[in-house]
């Protein structure tokens, strides 16, 4: 068996750093962390750096025929949403008061 790493693609690392950078503006988010591991990659989220993420949004490929391969996780280890697209699954994490009428 290969030691192979699982990383987000370019248009979905685009995606998140975009998603990042909005709640970033709005004042919820302030730092994040990426981690490429071998089942799955990584993308936390945090208000402080000392703390603990907020959110982890996760790609696992191996479940991608199942329950899609995204997710998000609560600080508490809860699945929010979960997804075979990246942008749907992120909108869990709209603040209310930025969401589209509608949604």
């Amino acid at each position: 068996m290969s030691a192979r790493t699982i990383f987000f693609s370019r248009p979905e690392f685009d995606l998140l750093l975009r998603f990042y950078g909005r709640m970033v503006a709005a004042g919820e988010w302030r730092d994040y962390a990426l981690d490429a591991l071998p089942d799955r990659a990584v993308f936390s989220v945090y208000r402080r750096a000392s703390e603990a993420p907020l959110f982890q949004i996760e790609k696992r490929p191996e479940d991608a025929r199942r329950q899609g391969a995204f997710s998000v996780r609560a600080v508490d280890g809860r699945i929010l949403r979960r997804g075979h697209e990246l942008e749907p699954v992120l909108a869990v994490l709209e603040p209310k008061r930025m969401r589209v009428i509608g949604d």
